[in-house]
């Protein structure tokens, strides 16, 4: 029963931190949203390996240390702050497109573009690298998983249940971020956002130049 207990307790906790505003969210919409559902979801598996990294070293117990160094924790705000102000301050140089029809954004949310091989996978992984250092260089996440690991559950728990764990919050993130995209990239709603492309790709940009700034400045 104490597996279940703490799978309920996961269950509940990450999706509510999940679905609390923030960075990730932020950039998983201005991807669907200037980009189309294949970036958005590529984005979103991004987030969820960087996921995997704050997993692990809270799984061999270096959570609390970096938690609790605040030359470690200040070291990663302002990675993390000057990674998103990069971000953003490539979604304020956003120009303005043609706008396409939406059957052409359905061909390409099915990869039925025209584009070679080899530029899908260098657009794939630049996009699942920006997902990826976006959710690496969160400076809450450790103090977010010594709750996890350390208050929610239990200091004893076996290995083989903390990957479990681990795993069913990977499949959170990424059922959670998943969704996001699927709403956000309805061809109708798409369409209707696609007129203001390079605006919501300059607002969003400030808004992650907002967050990153928030990061590196505001005291612990």
């Amino acid at each position: 029963m104490e597996f279940w207990h703490g799978f309920l307790l996961i269950t509940s906790v990450h999706l509510l931190a999940a679905a609390s505003p923030g960075p990730d969210f932020v950039l998983v919409s201005r991807e669907t949203l200037t980009k189309g559902r294949r970036t958005g979801l590529i984005c979103s598996l991004g987030i969820t390996l960087g996921l995997a990294v704050h997993i692990i070293y809270s799984v061999l117990g270096l959570a609390a240390v970096i938690a609790h160094s605040q030359p470690l924790l200040t070291a990663i705000k302002w990675l993390g702050g000057a990674y998103l102000i990069y971000l953003g301050w490539q979604g304020i140089g956003a120009k303005p497109k043609q706008p396409v029809e939406t059957t052409t954004f359905t061909n390409n949310v099915n990869s039925n573009s025209n584009s070679n091989v080899t530029d899908k996978t260098e657009s794939s992984f630049a996009t699942l690298r920006r997902g990826f250092f976006c959710n690496v260089f969160n400076p809450k996440a450790p103090v977010y998983f010594v709750a996890i690991f350390t208050l929610v559950l239990s200091p004893d728990i076996p290995l083989w249940q903390l990957s479990i764990y681990g795993v069913w919050m990977m499949v959170l993130q990424m059922a959670w971020f998943s969704t996001v995209v699927m709403l956000l990239s309805i061809p109708v709603i798409f369409k209707r956002f696609q007129r203001f492309e390079h605006w919501i790709d300059r607002v969003l940009g400030t808004a992650m130049i907002v967050l990153g700034l928030n990061l590196i400045f505001r005291s612990r």
